[in-house]
């Protein structure tokens, strides 16, 4: 499997990593996974044979179980892996002021509790996991800063925020001299192409990595969930997540996955898988498969790679209009405008 540096940090990261959000199942994570015990040391010891090298959670998963999972599957291969955390929401039980958002107070005893859990001395790569609009990036980086001076954290990250939020954040950075985010977590698949037009092109300009959470759209881009249809039990569409702005767009591009699937006698997961591991800019697609056999079929998508007729028949059916201000800039400087969402210099 190729690795690619995330960002303009000299870390190296598998293309695909693993995303233990199916670890744990408990407090409300159910209907995401319930992998646990020998099955979730299978799947760890799966990911590392293929190759992937960087392990993904959050404390808010499944309470704090996830992480727990994670580290007990992971002892006695910690050093050969990375290992990704985050913070920014109350992990459930804990309900006081102060037990979430990115204050140093509930930075610094979130990183202490992940620590326990994890079972390390050290995070590798700690994400901040949205925007809190309350706390200034001035209080946040600092405390970030100072858990990389002290060595129990490697490397920084951010998970959904907007371009302005992540380029304030970075200039910040910069001016106070703080460790700066290397690598941005961002929702990014066929259905979801909303990234391209801001957070991609500042991510690029700044030397910051993309990894993809919900490669596959909440399960809609396996194409097992058929149009006008209540999502199947135990997908995450059936309990309000992943829903597309667009529907018949999205129906009409599984449709595409499809095609293309059975011309190349593959999944319509891979097909979905590929085409993002193509795009430029991703550093790492996370997967989060619940069992082996789930996981042997979207490791296979790093085996081929789409044609360009395959690539370019995606591409349009998944295309949605740019939003304003890119639509202006399209209609009236046609002639530098490099690609969607990208502008020449």
């Amino acid at each position: 499997m190729r690795t690619k540096f995330l960002g303009r940090s000299g870390l190296q990261v598998s293309e695909l990593s693993f995303g233990a959000m199916t670890f744990g199942g408990s407090h409300g994570y159910q209907h995401i996974g319930q992998v646990r015990g020998a099955e979730a040391k299978a799947v760890v010891a799966r990911c590392v044979e293929a190759g992937i090298n960087l392990f993904d959670t959050a404390d808010v998963y499944s309470g704090g179980r996830s992480e727990e999972v994670l580290g007990e599957a992971l002892r006695g291969l910690r050093d050969e892996v990375l290992v990704a955390t985050k913070v920014r929401w109350a992990v459930a039980g804990n309900a006081g002021p102060n037990d979430q958002g990115l204050s140093r107070h509930h930075i610094v005893r979130s990183v202490e509790a992940s620590l326990r859990r994890l079972g390390t001395d050290h995070i590798d790569l700690y994400q901040v996991h949205g925007w809190d609009g309350r706390t200034p990036w001035e209080e946040t980086l600092r405390a970030l800063d100072d858990l990389v001076r002290a060595g129990k954290v490697r490397y920084l990250g951010a998970s959904n925020l907007a371009a302005w939020q992540l380029t304030r954040a970075l200039g910040i950075s910069e001016l106070h001299r703080l460790e700066r985010f290397v690598g941005h977590q961002i929702q990014y698949n066929l259905v979801s192409r909303e990234a391209e037009w801001d957070l991609l092109p500042m991510a690029e300009e700044s030397g910051v990595g993309i990894t993809c959470w919900s490669p596959l759209a909440g399960g809609l881009l396996t194409g097992h969930q058929p149009p006008g249809q209540t999502p199947p039990a135990g997908t995450r569409r059936a309990v309000g997540y992943f829903e597309p702005h667009d529907t018949n767009r999205a129906f009409d591009t599984v449709s595409v996955l499809r095609k293309i699937a059975d011309n190349r006698g593959v999944t319509p997961a891979q097909v979905a898988i590929r085409w993002l591991l193509e795009q430029p800019g991703v550093s790492s697609v996370i997967l989060g498969a619940r069992d082996l056999a789930q996981l042997a079929d979207n490791l296979a998508a790093t085996t081929w790679s789409l044609d360009d007729t395959e690539r370019a028949d995606l591409d349009l059916v998944s295309y949605s209009p740019p939003p304003y201000p890119h639509w202006h800039q399209m209609s009236t400087n046609a002639a530098r405008v490099e690609s969607p969402g990208g502008l020449d210099n």
